[in-house]
C-alpha cells in the first residue's frame, strides 16, 4: 500500500514539474522571439524608415535645387536626350512586346525639364520707380475714406498691371489722418508712362450690344478659320474680357458692345445687398445696387428701354466687369447687379464707387532706381552671404565634428527648399527679404547648437543606467532642447507676423522671408539634422564618442 502510494505521489509529482515545464516554455519562446525580434528586426526596420525619410528628402531637395537653379540639369536633358532617342529597341524585345509598351516608351521617354522661371525681384534689386501720392479726401465723408482709398488703391493695382509690371506694389499709409498712395514698380524705367496712367481718373462706363454687321467685321480680324453667322453670335454671347482686350489690340474696336454716353459721373453710389436671406425661398444672394443722379436715370431708362432682352455691359477702367440681361424698361436710377459671391460683390461695389467718387490725387515725390544699383546690391549680397555660409561651414564642422558636418548637409537641404518655396509661391526678392532669409540660416544653426549641446552634456553624464546608447542620448538631447527652439521659433514668428501686417512693403518682404525661412528651419533641424544622426549612430559612429562631442 505503501509502495503504491509513493508510486501516485511520483506521478504527481512529475505531472506537476511538467506542466510547470509546460508552462514555462511558451514563456520562455514569447521572451525569446521579442529578444531575437528586438536585436534583429526592430533596428532594420528603423533603419529602413530612415532610409525611406531621408531618401524622401534628398529626392525633394534635389529636385528644388534644380527648380531653384535649373541650367545643368537642362544642359545635361539636352545632351542626353537625342542619345536616347537615337537607341533602338533589340529585335527580341520587339518580337516579346505584343501590345506596344516598351516601344511607346522607348519613342516617349526623354528626361523632363525643369521650370526655368528668374526669381522676382523688388525694386531694390531690379531698379524702378517710386512714386508717392497725396490723395485729396476733403469732398469724401470721413467714415468713407478708408473705402475710397482702398478703391482707388485696386484702381490702380490694376493699371499698373495693364501697363505691364510684373509684381508692382501699391500700399496706402495713414499717418494722422493724412492719406498717401506708394506705388513702387519693379523694372520701369519710364517715368512719364507711368505716371499717365497713375493719374487718370477711374472710368466706369455702360455700353450696350452692336450691331450684328458690326460685330462680324471686328470678329473677323480676330477670329482665325471660317465661323457661321450663328458662331458669331455665340461669341459675343458668351464673351470674355480677354477676348474683348485682344481684339482692341488688334484693331482698335470693342467687337460686341459699343458706348452708351453712360459714365461713372452719372452714378451715385453703389452697395451691396443681400435677397433671399432667412427665407424659404433659398439663401440669400449679394446683389449689387446702384443708384444714379437725375440726369443718369433718364439715359438709362432709355438704354433699358431700346435694350429690353439684351445684355447692357458695365466696362471699368476699360475692362468688361459684367453684362447683365435687361429684363424690362427700368425707371427711378436704380439697377441690379447679380451673379456674384459677396467677396466679389463688396470688391465690384468698392470699385464703382471709385469710379463715381475718383479721390484727386497728387505726385509729391518721385525717385529712380537704376538697374545697375540693384545689381550691384544683389552681387554683394551674395558675397556677404556666401563667405557668411563658409563661415558657418567651419565653425559647425570644427566644433561640433560628425554633428556639424550633418547639420551643413541638413542646412544645404533647408537652402534648397527655402529657395524654391519662394520661386513657386512666388516671392518677390529684396534687399530686406534676403536679409530675413540669412536671419532664418542663423536661427537654424542656433536650433542644431541648442541639441548638440544638449548631446555633449547627455554624453559627458555617461550614467550606468544609460550606458553609452547613442541613440538615447539623442533623444534625450532632443528633448531637452525642443522647449527652447519651440518657444524662440514662436516668438519670431509671432513677430514675423506684427511685421508684415502692420509694416510698409519692404519691411513685409523682410517679414515674409523670415517667416517661412522659420518654418523651413524647424523642419531640418528637427525631421532632416535629427534622422541623419539617429541613422549614422545606428551603425558603428554611434560607439564612438568621440566623433560627435569636442
Amino acid at each position: 500500500m505503501q509502495k503504491f502510494k509513493g508510486m501516485l505521489s511520483g506521478i504527481a509529482n512529475f505531472f506537476n514539474s511538467g506542466g510547470q515545464f509546460l508552462i514555462s516554455v511558451p514563456g520562455i519562446l514569447i521572451s525569446g522571439s521579442v529578444n531575437v525580434i528586438r536585436y534583429f528586426v526592430w533596428p532594420k526596420e528603423r533603419r529602413r524608415r530612415y532610409r525611406t525619410v531621408l531618401f524622401t528628402v534628398f529626392l525633394f531637395a534635389f529636385l528644388a535645387a534644380n527648380l531653384d537653379y535649373p541650367i545643368y540639369w537642362n544642359r545635361f536633358a539636352d545632351w542626353a536626350n537625342p542619345k536616347l532617342d537615337a537607341v533602338d529597341m533589340p529585335d527580341s524585345m520587339r518580337r516579346l512586346d505584343r501590345w506596344g509598351v516598351l516601344k511607346t516608351l522607348d519613342e516617349t521617354l526623354n528626361l523632363p525639364y525643369f521650370w526655368d522661371v528668374p526669381f522676382s525681384q523688388g525694386l531694390d534689386l531690379r531698379g524702378g520707380i517710386h512714386l508717392i501720392y497725396s490723395a485729396d479726401l476733403s469732398g469724401v465723408k470721413r467714415s468713407d475714406r478708408g473705402e475710397s482709398m482702398d478703391g482707388l488703391r485696386d484702381v490702380i493695382e490694376r493699371r499698373v498691371n495693364l501697363f505691364g509690371v510684373s509684381d508692382p506694389q501699391v500700399v496706402v499709409e495713414n499717418t494722422n489722418g493724412e492719406y498717401r498712395l506708394i506705388v513702387e514698380l519693379a523694372g520701369v524705367q519710364d517715368f512719364s508712362s507711368a505716371i499717365d496712367i497713375i493719374g487718370q481718373t477711374p472710368y466706369l462706363e455702360f455700353k450696350e450690344l452692336r450691331e450684328f454687321e458690326d460685330q462680324k467685321r471686328i470678329l473677323q480680324q480676330v477670329v482665325q478659320g471660317e465661323l457661321t453667322d450663328k458662331g458669331f453670335e455665340n461669341i459675343c454671347a458668351n464673351v470674355t474680357p480677354e477676348l474683348i482686350r485682344l481684339a482692341i489690340q488688334e484693331t482698335g474696336e470693342d467687337p460686341c458692345f459699343i458706348s452708351t454716353g453712360l459714365t461713372g459721373k452719372y452714378l451715385k453710389s453703389a452697395t451691396v445687398q443681400f435677397s433671399g436671406g432667412g427665407s424659404s425661398v433659398g439663401p440669400s444672394q449679394p446683389i449689387i445696387s446702384l443708384e444714379l443722379d437725375d440726369e443718369g436715370s433718364k439715359i438709362f431708362e432709355e438704354i433699358t428701354e431700346r435694350n429690353i432682352g439684351k445684355p447692357l455691359a458695365i466696362y471699368l477702367d476699360g475692362i468688361l466687369r459684367s453684362a447683365p440681361t435687361i429684363q424690362d424698361k427700368i425707371s427711378g436710377g436704380r439697377a441690379q447687379i447679380t451673379g456674384f459671391d459677396i467677396e466679389q460683390s463688396k470688391q465690384i461695389a468698392r470699385d464703382l464707387n471709385a469710379g463715381a467718387l475718383p479721390v484727386p490725387i497728387n505726385l509729391i515725390s518721385q525717385q529712380s532706381i537704376g538697374a545697375s544699383l540693384g545689381e550691384e546690391s544683389l552681387r554683394d549680397s551674395l558675397r556677404a552671404g556666401i563667405l557668411g555660409a563658409i563661415a558657418v561651414i567651419i565653425f559647425m564642422i570644427t566644433i561640433y565634428r560628425l554633428s556639424g558636418f550633418l547639420a551643413v548637409i541638413s542646412l544645404g537641404i533647408y537652402l534648397s527648399l527655402f529657395l524654391a518655396i519662394l520661386k513657386l509661391i512666388p516671392v518677390t526678392l529684396t534687399l530686406p527679404g534676403i536679409a530675413g532669409l540669412i536671419l532664418s540660416i542663423g536661427m537654424a544653426v542656433d536650433a542644431n547648437i541648442l541639441v548638440f549641446e544638449r548631446l555633449r552634456e547627455e554624453m559627458t553624464k555617461k550614467t550606468q543606467t544609460e550606458g553609452n546608447d547613442f541613440l538615447l542620448m539623442l533623444n534625450h538631447a532632443y528633448e531637452r532642447a525642443w522647449s527652447s527652439i519651440r518657444d524662440g521659433n514662436i516668438s519670431t514668428l509671432l513677430t514675423s507676423g506684427i511685421l508684415f501686417w502692420f509694416s510698409t512693403s519692404f519691411i513685409k518682404g523682410f517679414a515674409l522671408t523670415l517667416g517661412i525661412g522659420i518654418l523651413v528651419s524647424m523642419f531640418s533641424v528637427m525631421i532632416v539634422t535629427r534622422y541623419l544622426m539617429r541613422f549614422a549612430g545606428e551603425g558603428r559612429f554611434g560607439k564612438k564618442i568621440a566623433l560627435w562631442i569636442r
